[in-house]
């Protein structure tokens, strides 16, 4: 991703259009044209349109490692 990209990002219940206009090491303006508001600039961070590109797998809870508390003995 490099700046004046085009790329495509959720916003809303749609994907949304826009030319990339500043990078930063996690963070991303994007220059989005709405009806009302062209040139408007929105803000994501990279591990955001990163993430829709690619799918996490969940790994599987691990048990907790606790240990049954100790009953102190009466001497």
């Amino acid at each position: 991703m490099d700046v004046g990209d085009k790329i495509t990002f959720p916003f809303g219940r749609e994907q949304k259009e826009g030319i990339v206009h500043k990078i930063y090491p996690k963070t991303v303006y994007i220059r989005v044209d709405f009806p009302h508001h062209p040139g408007k600039i929105v803000k994501r961070s990279v591990a955001r349109l990163q993430d829709q590109t690619r799918q996490r797998k969940k790994s599987p809870k691990k048990p907790s490692r606790r240990t049954p508390s100790k009953e102190k003995t009466a001497t």
